[in-house]
């Protein structure tokens, strides 16, 4: 028997259940006589017809008790009588991505012991019966003790597709730095795409990929951005200088790593030109990895529909049908991508690869440059093209996914849009009058730090109180929820109307459990943003001998991965605290609240 019993029924439970279907379905027309009916069940040797309208659709059922006792009712003429005279319907069935857990609640729901299963076109594409479910449960409960447990293997599985899935990915700047025959860089690259590939393999032989719980949802998004940020040292590894100790090359690198992979866009370089084109086109193109979230997309693909509504307070605000939005967000980002680098290079930028780096940088709302001069006596048209790419890049996905949902019409603006502007709007007015910079440096830098992109023109170490004080709440804002951008996220500011009602017990008891947990993570996160960000200042003031202001801005670039910086990290940071600053911006991207659901699950 299982040493767990409970678990093992709780993780098959939460499997598809296309996989336990039975794929050889009956379907015939409404119009079919009932007595070719009963010819066909017998020819198919099945016990079930499910029956369909003119347009293919699923309408209704049919047993074989049906046709024995409807047909022999003397009132009921059988040369006469159709599929639709003796069929039960409303047809009740259940989608393709619903879990075994989702088929037992329906079926106790409607007294039934089977359900069609349909594809998201409402296709019929098997049956799922409550006997296969029973079968499923007793064997997961008798089977011999295994070395990891369900929930292991499916987090070890996960992370082995996620790894592998990256390797892929990073063949692009590879291959480019393949091309300019940058062997140094490529060499450091194509070692990362190896590793990726092999350890995810490795992961894969001990795992398996199915869905997981939230708790397991946040250790896989938390072990892939750090596998990421760790094993994309490699390539900073061959461009840091060889003089410095083994400890300070790798805290550097892994600092730098983990700033591409989570956006968080704060740079060691203070002079970006003396690094390679396709070192730069490398550093930015793991922002765009990284910004794309396509780690949270990919757990979101293992997930059924019905369950992502519990994952919005840590995906986004909403529900989506994820799958779709997967493949449909990468096409569009790469056409955003396109149409900014062939702006910035119509508008000056000569250099066609820097231009492809600071789109994906910007769009990814990442922060790194590919080159110091590259902002240096920028245009006002370049500066535009910049803030309308942060700004594309902290809009939901769901604002990019109505140009393809509606087929290219103005997408609606949805209330967190709305509210984003407004607080973006209001910010750059109130910034223009206290920092005494141009309306159009004053509204590049708002943008900067609403969207957490962090591209700056200059230091921002001079800048006035209040000044630091706008960008450092807009940075701790971020940008939409489900978007590139970083930040405690609009959406969540929505459930602080909530929270009078969670201090009064007699409000609180008419509150939902889901809303509860969703008002208490915002609290958490609202709390340990400015309450990180205050320490780490502190410990970067004493250690940098910098003013606590200056310091408490840098901080808050790291943890909110906003990249703003008043130069107070650098090659010279001892190299302890530039590991913990890496290891920062990765809690900052998981928003906090990720690693609250690791060791709090009932949170989650």
């Amino acid at each position: 028997m299982s040493t767990n019993p409970e678990r093992a029924v709780s993780y098959v439970l939460s499997k598809y259940v296309t996989e336990y279907m039975d794929k050889d379905v009956l379907i015939l027309n409404e119009n079919t006589l009932t007595r070719e009916a009963a010819r066909m069940l017998r020819h198919y040797e099945t016990d079930d017809i499910i029956v369909t309208d003119s347009e293919k659709l699923p309408v209704g059922i049919v047993t074989d008790e049906d046709i024995l006792s409807k047909v022999s009712d003397v009132t009921v003429y059988a040369e006469a009588t159709t599929l639709k005279d003796i069929m039960s319907a409303p047809l009740v069935t259940i989608n393709e991505k619903s879990t075994l857990q989702d088929a037992l609640h329906k079926m106790r729901d409607n007294h039934i012991r089977k359900l069609p299963v349909l594809s998201k076109k409402n296709q019929v594409v098997g049956m799922i019966f409550q006997a296969s479910i029973a079968n499923i449960i007793r064997d997961a409960t008798a089977v011999s003790p295994r070395v990891l447990s369900p929930p292991v293997k499916a987090v070890l599985g996960n992370l082995g597709f996620v790894l592998q899935f990256a390797g892929v990915l990073l063949l692009v700047p590879a291959i480019v730095s393949t091309i300019l025959e940058d062997t140094v860089t490529a060499t450091g690259i194509y070692l990362t795409t190896v590793l990726l590939l092999v350890t995810g393999f490795f992961l894969n032989s001990y795992g398996e990929k199915s869905s997981l719980n939230l708790q397991q949802a946040s250790i896989l998004v938390f072990s892939s951005l750090f596998l990421l940020s760790l094993f994309g040292t490699v390539p900073y590894l061959y461009v840091f200088p060889s003089d410095e100790t083994n400890v300070e090359v790798f805290a550097n690198a892994f600092f730098s790593s983990a700033a591409g992979f989570t956006t968080g866009g704060i740079s060691l370089f203070d002079e970006p030109e003396n690094l390679t084109q396709s070192f730069t086109f490398y550093r930015s193109y793991t922002q765009m990895v990284g910004g794309m979230s396509f780690i949270y997309l990919v757990i979101t693909a293992f997930y059924p529909e019905s369950k992502l509504q519990s994952m919005r307070g840590f995906i986004s605000g909403r529900t989506l049908h994820m799958k779709e939005l997967f493949s449909t967000i990468t096409v569009i980002f790469a056409v955003y991508i396109v149409i900014v680098a062939m702006l910035l290079f119509f508008f000056g930028e000569a250099n066609i690869l820097d231009n492809f780096s600071l789109a994906m940088s910007t769009l990814a709302t990442g922060g790194f440059i590919p080159s110091s001069q590259i902002l240096d006596d920028i245009s006002w048209q370049k500066e535009v093209i910049l803030m309308g790419a942060m700004i594309l890049g902290a809009l939901p996905f769901t604002f990019h996914y109505a140009f393809v949902r509606k087929k290219f019409l103005a997408p609606k603006l949805g209330k967190e849009v709305l509210v984003y502007f407004a607080i973006l709007g209001s910010a750059i007015v109130l910034f223009m009058g206290i920092s005494g910079l141009n309306p159009l440096d004053s509204a590049f830098y708002s943008v900067s730090a609403s969207t957490t992109a962090g591209l700056q023109l200059e230091s921002l170490a001079g800048l006035n109180g209040g000044a630091h004080a706008i960008l450092i709440i807009l940075m701790f804002i971020g940008g939409c929820g489900f978007s590139t951008a970083g930040g405690l996220k609009i959406f969540r500011l929505f459930h602080l109307k909530d929270v009078r009602a969670l201090l009064s017990k007699v409000k609180r008891a008419e509150l939902s459990t889901q809303t509860k947990k969703e008002l208490t993570s915002t609290l958490i996160i609202i709390a340990l943003f400015p309450t990180i960000s205050a320490i780490t200042g502190l410990h970067l003031a004493s250690i940098e001998d910098v003013p606590f202001q200056d310091a408490f801005f840098e901080a808050a670039g790291v943890i909110t991965t906003g990249g703003l910086s008043a130069g107070v990290i650098d090659f010279d940071t001892d190299p302890a605290t530039k590991i913990v600053l890496g290891f920062l911006m990765i809690f900052g991207r998981l928003e906090i609240i990720a690693i609250i659901y690791i060791f709090v699950p009932r949170l989650s």
